[in-house]
């Protein structure tokens, strides 16, 4: 996948089906959209291209900062993963946030980008003011020289599948739920970095500690049962999301973190970038008396979630 990032000065210079937005959890109706994109690119041979800002309009145009469903690292991975061409997220300038919507579609998506074809949702929104949507697209089709395809809303049961659907879900614990409108676990992505040592020598396992940005809408803090993608191998673990408020830290208190106890990997995970995919809730993170209760509580967990993967093999 050619990545184009932090710049307005670059050309495609093959064709293209074009489609845009922010793809924030790349839900299940977010991949109704690329499917149809790959159906254009088997049968016109065109480059699949995927625009996108590299922050949310929202965030500076409101003043606000809105947390996410998958970080930019994140998109960038899943879109790499299902096969995405060109991925370019467009510096969100005071001339961006201006720019009228033909504008947009004229120099940006027809010019840039090479458009021949794109695929949108019938809410989608562009250009100043979010003044462009699917009709203008239709209108100036002939004009600009590309076909037009408006995929309709994924739904689940009477509800439209979107972000804001699958954050509920997380916010209320619904793992299993935000994973049926993902199509795929939640995922968190990470390097590996040193946590506080206490893993190996003193629970007797080693951890592998990712810290998510501040952007990253995590689920409730807790203890959850997890896969784990390491150099293209899937590995099942349990993973505590939050403050490890038990271990005592020269700070007081730890930082957000999320810790996973890999089941049956053996080597060095430092510096190495890693998915951690939850799959169900155990229990909500506490304070325990020392770390021999912290061990057996993570014996017990363990054994929860050795007992979860036996029984989606027995089904």
């Amino acid at each position: 996948m050619v990545y184009i990032e932090k710049t307005k000065d670059f050309q495609i210079q093959e064709p293209t089906v074009v489609t845009i937005g922010k793809f924030d959890g790349r839900h299940r109706g977010h991949q109704k959209l690329l499917g149809a994109m790959q159906e254009f690119k088997r049968k016109y041979h065109y480059r699949t291209a995927v625009f996108t800002f590299s922050v949310a309009p929202t965030d500076l145009v409101q003043g606000t900062r809105h947390t996410v469903i998958t970080t930019n690292l994140e998109r960038r991975n899943n879109l790499k993963k299902i096969g995405i061409d060109y991925l370019v997220e467009y510096p969100f300038t005071k001339e961006a946030a201006h720019m009228p919507a033909e504008t947009f579609i004229r120099e940006i998506l027809a010019g840039k980008m090479g458009m021949k074809a794109i695929v949108v949702g019938p809410d989608c929104r562009f250009g100043y003011q979010r003044a462009g949507d699917a009709r203008l697209l239709e209108e100036l089709a002939p004009r600009y020289g590309y076909q037009l395809k408006v995929i309709e809303k994924e739904k689940d049961e009477d509800r439209d599948i979107s972000s804001t659907y699958v954050r509920e879900m997380l916010d209320l614990g619904q793992i299993e739920k935000a994973n049926e409108l993902l199509g795929e676990p939640y995922y968190i992505h990470g390097v590996v970095v040193h946590g506080n040592h206490i893993g190996e020598p003193v629970l007797g396992f080693p951890t592998a500690n990712l810290c998510p940005p501040a952007k990253k809408h995590l689920p409730p803090f807790g203890v959850y049962v997890s896969e784990t993608r390491i150099d293209g191998m899937v590995y099942k673990g349990v993973t505590n999301i939050g403050r490890k408020p038990t271990i005592k830290t020269k700070e007081g208190i730890s930082p957000v973190g999320v810790e996973t106890f890999v089941f049956d990997y053996h080597g060095d995970l430092y510096g190495k970038e890693i998915e951690v995919g939850l799959l169900h809730f155990i229990r909500p993170e506490r304070k325990m008396s020392g770390m021999e209760e912290l061990k057996g509580q993570i014996e017990r967990d363990k054994e929860v979630a050795r007992g979860f993967f036996a029984d989606i093999v027995g089904d």
